[in-house]
């Protein structure tokens, strides 16, 4: 296979013993042809962009490996809806190396559609280029909205085909991050019951992600509430924008705290905590409002895993992983009340808070309001005009109460209302990734090679909290015969 031009790769999971990974090449595709090229995340990690982006086709399609590259699909196990899985591994993804960005972190570059691996499970190891599509838009859309997530690089149309329930295109996305360790990868070895593999596998976790770690009184345990304490502030944070993952599997919660593999995910429009998109979520395991729990049940998983680092003595061990595991609600309560003070336009703290948070959770509930615009209307009601509010509810509600009692709270908080007004624009989105815009974006590609709704929908979401009157329509809430109700896996 050609070399393309080097990358300033600096390779340390290829370094780990071979079973902890399958070396693999990409297989190279027809023709490939570029759909977006993330020249300012390039940039941050160091590459030549404009280099780059002149050979981005082979590059990130797989035709090309970079010289230094280290291609391999890496091995983990999972918890699939609750069914554990003892190896699933990287079936249709590449890590092609590491590279050490301008701020001196560690970033996986991993091509996702780069053909069959030995972990495929007879799949084809390809993408279609709906999902590639999602993950970009979706992925690039979180950072704009500071929440921790895998970033996308690169996508890539193929000029193949892949045949699910019917013939699609194919592409290939070429997705960062800080790393691609999940809790299946833990997982993967205490199966195995492979202790020193067990062991090799939290020592490389701590030296990478958290290396302060490394004099604390039990390694393990100190990792497991570190990544508690990270998934706890993400879950918060999804929940705060209206977040529904979607396949919240053990092999997709990630130990860095990113935001992992955007297969069925999906934002809401109309605020329901028992909310399910993911056509693959038939009993509703992963609804909005099971996140946190379904986060602690993962965090349990990964605990199991690492007992015999903790303690000799079993018991022991147990106990001790406990309390890490059962400090999490309190934890993530404490996260999701910071969020959704701030979505208030609340910077201090009082007893009731949680009270008035709820109560309009409810209100938009039992109004069928958008939940992001009827937030993102809240800004202008801190001045006494809730008319933009009120046009947020589908069905009447009794808000002047409600808004009474948060006009209140908000008397009780320093600083002048255009102050807050402003500080609310700047943690309240305009724009997120509608499903129905992304649904209308990967049509439009699919059918008729028509790529601007996609660019624009890029543009749009790169600054979700600014008005953009030219990008206007997209931040409008589906109308009915729009509204998305299933998102699928791309496999």
């Amino acid at each position: 296979m050609a070399q393309a031009t080097p990358l300033p790769f600096d390779n340390s999971y290829a370094a780990l013993p071979d079973r902890f990974f399958a070396r693999v090449a990409p297989t190279p595709v027809e023709a490939p042809v570029v759909i977006a090229f993330n020249r300012a995340l390039a940039a941050e990690l160091g590459l030549d962009a404009e280099a780059l982006a002149r050979e981005a086709g082979a590059v990130f399609s797989g035709n090309r490996v970079p010289e230094g590259a280290a291609p391999l699909a890496m091995a983990y196990a999972g918890h699939q809806f609750g069914n554990f899985v003892p190896q699933l591994g990287d079936g249709r993804a590449i890590l092609l190396g590491e590279v050490v960005d301008g701020e001196g972190r560690r970033r996986d570059i991993q091509l996702k559609g780069a053909g069959p691996t030995p972990f495929s499970r007879r799949g084809d190891g390809r993408a279609a280029l709906g999902p590639v599509m999602r993950e970009y838009l979706v992925s690039e859309a979180m950072h704009a909205l500071g929440i921790p997530a895998t970033r996308a690089l690169a996508a890539v149309v193929t000029g193949e085909p892949v045949y699910r329930e019917t013939v699609l295109p194919g592409a290939v996305l070429t997705r960062v991050a800080a790393s691609h360790l999940r809790v299946g990868t833990f997982q993967f070895f205490a199966a195995r019951d492979d202790r020193e593999g067990l062991q090799r596998l939290t020592d490389y976790a701590i030296a990478r992600h958290d290396p302060d770690l490394k004099q604390a009184e039990i390694p393990a345990l100190a990792l497991i509430e570190r990544v508690a304490a990270r998934q706890a502030d993400l879950i918060a944070r999804w929940l705060g924008v209206g977040f529904i993952h979607g396949v919240m599997n053990t092999d997709n919660f990630s130990i860095s705290g990113e935001t992992l593999d955007f297969g069925p995910c999906a934002f809401l429009d109309t605020y329901d905590p028992r909310k399910v998109f993911s056509s693959i979520d038939r009993g509703g395991r992963y609804a909005y409002a099971s996140q946190p729990g379904i986060a602690q049940w993962n965090l349990a998983r990964l605990a199991e895993c690492l007992l015999p680092l903790i303690d000799a003595d079993g018991d022991k061990a147990v106990e001790k992983a406990s309390a890490v595991i059962n400090a999490f609600p309190a934890r993530f309560q404490a996260a999701w009340l910071a969020t959704m003070r701030a979505k208030l336009g609340l910077t201090t703290e009082e007893d009731g808070d949680l009270d008035l948070i709820q109560a309009f959770l409810a209100l938009l509930h039992e109004g069928e309001a958008d939940y992001t615009l009827a937030f993102r209307a809240l800004a202008d009601a801190v001045t006494g005009d809730a008319t933009a509010l009120a046009e947020r509810f589908r069905q009447p509600v009794a808000l002047s109460g409600w808004l009474e009692a948060w006009r209140a709270r908000l008397a009780r908080e320093p600083g002048d209302l255009a102050a807050r007004s402003a500080a609310m624009r700047k943690v309240n989105p305009l724009f997120i990734p509608r499903n129905h815009r992304i649904e209308q974006a990967i049509a439009s590609a699919q059918e008729d090679g028509d790529f601007s709704l996609f660019e624009a929908l890029q543009k749009a979401l790169s600054r979700p909290f600014d008005d953009q009157p030219e990008h206007a329509p997209l931040a409008e809430a589906p109308r009915e015969e729009e509204r998305v109700t299933r998102t699928f896996c791309g496999t």
